[in-house]
């Protein structure tokens, strides 16, 4: 050996070659057997933490070795988002191309912070992204970036349309000066990170006002309305309204062409989220949540949701990239170059570094292709509408929402001997069936409240479900 030799961390690939090749054989045969594992982890708080030592080793280990210590240590701790009988929360369940996308990401290890750190991490961007919103029947013109998540885009989004304002925030800031209270709208039923981007944002959370929904979940639009002119005439300044089609609790769907009259009228900066539901339209049936969404300023999908692309993947359009630059855009002179007429991504949002996440995505539109993903969501929307028949056919259940999409959402009912329902026991009744279905480890569903009442909620998104493992749901029910 040559003591004078510099040190370096991998003398060559031979370990790394066996390692992975055999990584590579236990992610085949775990996709092909998840199914097999129980869907919730059974692990105790602190019990995989306490399986690991106080420090990190001084002493480096061998890769194969490492291999057989996350099985036997970390994978006890693991809740299956890839099983095939994952009904809660919304599935990000991946694909086999869409891991192959990542490891390739993985090995690449790019940065695509301006387009000369990488060209193919741009391009592939701008044109998986075109290809996403042509085959969801977007409209045209609109500009895309992923991100990590919906989360993060509904900043960005907010962050545009406080800037919109004509405010002048990013030069003068919010505090020091004299501003009107500003207001972000959105239903009661939309997703936490509306909520918590307006307070990120400085907006606080009284600028954020609840518009109630309707019978069916919905934004009242008449209720908006009211909000909007109210605020207005007490001198509050509208900024953005976010709406939902397929909110988190119901899957419903707010009325995007009535929203979109309403902050036209105003000058109000509409956003939609269509986390969820957005990567259905990719299937024609679904385009009517669209409607009117050519007024939108701002959308949001997540094909890490529901078009088997894994996590993360979150996708903004909106038709004012101009405004989205003008918040964001800070270049330094250790990041200036000579291109012209390039998209530097870095100059639309918050992060500097970008890994490359339009890779997965290109190799899970290009190996399925449109059709067979459309089909595999529709299915996913049949085998919903079948729990729904049995859960409506079955004496002491009923659907606590209108079913939609891949949602269902139900409860037991527990009725006292007069025949109305007795609401505490009928809370206790659905915990009691959630926690039987959770620990049977066949299954795994979550809850939510509607109206102040308990409901368990169960959502289909897993490329592999049939309808043996939603027939689980159905043996508990009966």
């Amino acid at each position: 050996m040559d003591t004078n030799a510099d040190p370096v961390l991998d003398d060559d690939s031979g370990e790394f070659r066996t390692a992975a090749h055999r990584a590579v054989d236990w992610m085949a045969d775990y996709l092909d057997n998840v199914g097999k594992y129980p869907v919730l982890s059974r692990s105790k708080p602190g019990e995989i933490a306490a399986a690991f030592a106080d420090d990190a080793p001084r002493e480096g280990r061998a890769l194969e070795e490492l291999l057989v210590e996350f099985e036997e240590k970390i994978l006890p701790g693991v809740t299956h988002w890839n099983h095939p009988a994952f009904f809660a929360y919304f599935a990000i369940t991946g694909s086999r191309a869409g891991v192959v996308g990542e490891m390739l990401s993985a090995a690449l290890n790019l940065n695509g912070m301006l387009w000369k750190t990488s060209p193919a991490v741009t391009e592939l961007e701008m044109t998986v992204l075109e290809w996403l919103r042509k085959a969801m029947g977007l409209p045209d013109g609109l500009f895309g970036i992923i991100n990590d998540t919906a989360s993060i885009n509904s900043y960005l989004a907010l962050a545009a349309a406080r800037e919109a304002t004509g405010f002048n925030i990013r030069e003068l800031g919010m505090t020091g000066r004299e501003l009107p209270q500003m207001r972000v709208y959105c239903s009661d039923q939309s997703h936490s990170s509306i909520e918590k981007a307006a307070l990120a944002l400085g907006f606080g959370a009284r600028g954020v006002r609840k518009i109630l929904a309707d019978e069916a979940f919905r934004m009242d639009v008449s209720a908006l309305n009211h909000a909007i002119e109210e605020d207005i005439a007490a001198g509050v300044r509208p900024v953005a309204v976010s709406c939902t089609v397929g909110t988190t609790s119901t899957a419903s769907v707010d009325p995007v062409a009535e929203i979109a009259a309403i902050t036209r009228r105003h000058g109000i900066w509409l956003h939609v989220d269509g986390a969820y539901a957005g990567p259905a339209t990719i299937h024609p049936r679904f385009r009517w949540i669209w409607n009117g969404i050519e007024h939108a300023d701002s959308i949001v999908v997540n094909p890490h949701k529901w078009l088997f692309t894994p996590v993360d993947c979150s996708v903004l359009y909106t038709k004012r990239p101009d405004m989205l630059k003008e918040t964001f855009s800070l270049v330094p002179d250790y990041l200036k170059t000579s291109e012209s007429e390039v998209i530097n991504y870095m100059d639309y949002g918050l992060q500097l570094g970008r890994r490359f996440r339009a890779l997965k995505l290109w190799l899970v539109l290009s190996h399925y292709g449109t059709a067979r993903l459309g089909d595999v969501i529709a299915s996913h929307v049949d085998l919903a509408e079948g729990l729904a028949r049995h859960i409506t056919a079955t004496s002491g259940y009923e659907l606590a929402a209108p079913q939609s999409f891949s949602v269902v959402v139900f409860r037991k009912v527990v009725k006292r001997a007069d025949g109305d329902v007795d609401e505490d026991a009928s809370e206790r009744a659905n915990e009691a069936l959630m926690i039987a279905i959770n620990e049977s480890g066949r299954a795994f569903v979550s809850q939510t409240r509607l109206r102040g009442k308990y409901v368990l909620r169960v959502a289909i998104g897993n490329g592999a479900t049939t309808h043996e493992h939603v027939d689980r749901l159905k043996e508990f029910i009966r």
